[in-house]
């Protein structure tokens, strides 16, 4: 009988368990990816945007009450719902990681389309 011994350590991490490998080997660093506070603040912004126009609120200010957020937060993540739709496309579909912040990337919607990818990704 041949008995192997792998010292990993189980760790819950947000309800899931998570393997670790013991810290005196290096692991290399996995590659980037979409942050997925992006893809769910992109998503908020699309329902909200879909309710306002479904009339099921009419302001923001509203929506804000609705949601226990402040109407600046909203009137700023409800800009995403109006990205490029080759940006939305590479952030939602292909998982592209954005060059910058999730602040900044509400602000590069009020952008005109073309402008959007370069400031986005590079």
């Amino acid at each position: 009988m041949i008995r192997v011994h792998i010292p990993l350590t189980v760790r819950k991490r947000g309800g899931r368990p998570r393997i670790l490998p013991p810290k005196d080997i290096e692991t290399p660093d996995p590659p980037p990816g979409q942050d997925p506070r992006v893809l769910r603040a992109i998503g908020r912004a699309w329902a909200w945007r879909q309710r306002m126009e479904r009339g099921e609120v009419a302001t923001i200010a509203d929506l804000a009450s609705e949601e226990g957020l402040s109407d600046r937060y909203v009137s700023r993540l409800l800009r995403l719902a109006w990205l490029a739709p080759d940006v939305l496309e590479r952030l939602v579909v292909c998982r592209e990681p954005c060059a910058i912040s999730l602040y900044d990337l509400c602000f590069v919607a009020s952008l005109p389309w073309e402008d959007q990818p370069q400031r986005v990704f590079d």
